[in-house]
C-alpha cells in the first residue's frame, strides 16, 4: 500500500519580542479614572531614573521642581531655574517610552503674565518634549495662566493644597485644609483649576476627608500626595527609595533603603582600593609579550 504523503510540520517561528506597551496619554488617564484603575505617578529627574520607573510600571513621570533639592542640592524648590528644569526634563523624556511626562514650571517663570506662562510652557514642550506642564495654585491669576497655556495647545496639570513654591504664604511646608477657611480654599482652587481647563490635578498634604468632599465634583484625574485615596498617587523618587536624608514628610513611605545600600557599596569599594584587593587580575586587560616589550623599549628610550 502506497503511504499517504503528509504535510511537514511548520518550522517554529523564532520568538518575537513582546510588542511595546501602549504609550500613556491623557485620554488613557481619563479612562483609568472612569474604570477606577489606580494611576501610578513618580518623580524622575534623569535618564536612568526614567528608565527604571518605566520598567517598574509607572504611568506618569513628574519632573518635579523638587529636583532643586534632591538632585541639585538647593535649599528650596524656588531656587531652580527654567534652564535647569529643561535639562532635567529633557533627560527624562529621552528615557521615557511609555509614561506620560509632566514637567513642573518653576517659580518665577509664570508669575508675570499669561504671555510669560505660555512662553515658558512652549519651551518645555519644544526643548524638553514634555507631554504636559504642571502649574501650582488655583487663584484667579493661576486659573488665567492655565487657560492661556491650554489655549496654546499645551495640556496642564494643576496643583493645589500645599504648594511648595508659595509655601511662605501658607506658613511653611505644612498641611492645608485643616481649618474651615483653608478647606474652602482647597475646594475652590481645585474646582477653579478644573474649570480653567486642566487635564489632571495634584492635591498635596490635605486631609482625606476634605479631598473626599471635592472628589465627586472633579471629572479630571486627581493624583494625591499626602491627600488620602484618589485616582492616583505620586511620591518623590528619592523619598520612596530611601535616598533622601533627614526628616521626611508625614505622607512619605520608604519602600526601599537605597541610601544605605549605596553607602555600603562605596565603603566596600573604598576598602578594596585601600587594601589593594581591587583591581584584581580579572578586572585588568591582558597584553601580548610583544606589546609589553614595545612598551618597555619606549619607556627606556625616553631620556
Amino acid at each position: 500500500m502506497t503511504p499517504v504523503p503528509t504535510t511537514p510540520a511548520p518550522t517554529p517561528l523564532l520568538s518575537q519580542p513582546a510588542a511595546p506597551a501602549a504609550r500613556i496619554t491623557l485620554t488613557r488617564l481619563t479612562e483609568m479614572k472612569a474604570q477606577a484603575e489606580p494611576i501610578v505617578m513618580v518623580t524622575a529627574y534623569d535618564h536612568p531614573g526614567a528608565r527604571l520607573a518605566e520598567r517598574a510600571g509607572a504611568d506618569m513621570l513628574l519632573v518635579g521642581d523638587s529636583g532643586a533639592q534632591v538632585v541639585l542640592g538647593y535649599d528650596a524648590t524656588v531656587r531652580v531655574s527654567v534652564d535647569e528644569m529643561i535639562t532635567l526634563s529633557a533627560a527624562v523624556r529621552r528615557g521615557a517610552d511609555r509614561a506620560l511626562v509632566v514637567c513642573d514650571l518653576p517659580f518665577g517663570s509664570t508669575e508675570a503674565s499669561d504671555a510669560q506662562a505660555v512662553e515658558t510652557a512652549v519651551r518645555f514642550v519644544r526643548e524638553a518634549g514634555a507631554d504636559a506642564v504642571k502649574l501650582e495654585g488655583g487663584n484667579p491669576d493661576r486659573a488665567s495662566r492655565i487657560r492661556a497655556i491650554v489655549a496654546a495647545g499645551i495640556p496642564v496639570v494643576g496643583h493645589v493644597g500645599l504648594t511648595p513654591q508659595t509655601a511662605t504664604q501658607l506658613g511653611g511646608l505644612r498641611a492645608q485644609g485643616r481649618t474651615a477657611e483653608s478647606a474652602r480654599r482647597v475646594v475652590t482652587d481645585a474646582l477653579a483649576v478644573q474649570a480653567a481647563g486642566a487635564s489632571a490635578l495634584v492635591i498635596e498634604a490635605v486631609p482625606s476627608e476634605v479631598v473626599a468632599a471635592v472628589l465627586p465634583r472633579l471629572e479630571i484625574p486627581v493624583i494625591g500626595i499626602g491627600a488620602g485615596p484618589a485616582d492616583g498617587q505620586v511620591l518623590v523618587l528619592h523619598d520612596l527609595l530611601g535616598i533622601t536624608e533627614g526628616r521626611q514628610a508625614r505622607f512619605v513611605k520608604r519602600f526601599a533603603e537605597l541610601g544605605d545600600a549605596v553607602v555600603g557599596g562605596i565603603e566596600a569599594y573604598a576598602a578594596e582600593v585601600r587594601s589593594g584587593a581591587f583591581p584584581a587580575p580579572e578586572h585588568q586587560y591582558p597584553a601580548s609579550p610583544e606589546a609589553v616589550r614595545a612598551a618597555l623599549e619606549a619607556a627606556a628610550s625616553v631620556s
